[in-house]
């Protein structure tokens, strides 16, 4: 049985940024779409964005290591080279950054490399890598 893939929809204010965003930004492959919402492949998971602007807005935060983490957000881990990779896409593109990138939890278990970025819509998105991906679930 090949892996499961996740599947998370949420809010977006138009499909146009939302397109421009994921696809265009990102680089996911887009999938279905209507007029009020649209699919994309995200690093082989599906998310649907549904227009709905009432639903958008910011969510509550939390301290985490000193960052003022987003409670709602969602993402992705990647391997170490390729966060790298789009962390310098992001820089490139003067994507601001809602976290900039950096290392968490320097000299612990869970030391990782993170980055948080909002689409068009202020849905937080959180990029993070782990040098020994080993660790991701590991415990101190």
């Amino acid at each position: 049985m090949p892996t499961p893939c996740f599947h998370l929809a949420f809010p977006v204010l138009d499909i146009e940024r939302t397109r421009g965003f994921y696809v265009g930004l990102l680089g996911c492959r887009e999938g279905r779409s209507a007029q009020d919402w649209i699919d994309f492949d995200f690093y082989g998971h599906q998310l649907s964005a549904h227009v709905l602007p009432e639903a958008c807005g910011s969510a509550h935060a939390h301290d985490v290591d000193g960052d003022d983490v987003p409670v709602r957000h969602f993402g992705m881990v990647l391997e170490w080279d390729a966060w790298e990779a789009l962390r310098g896409r992001l820089e490139r593109e003067r994507v601001p950054f809602l976290i900039r990138p950096h290392v968490r939890f320097q000299g612990e278990v869970g030391e990782q490399a993170t980055l948080f970025v909002r689409d068009p819509s202020g849905n937080a998105l959180e990029f993070k890598s782990f040098r020994d991906p080993a660790r991701l679930f590991a415990r101190g």
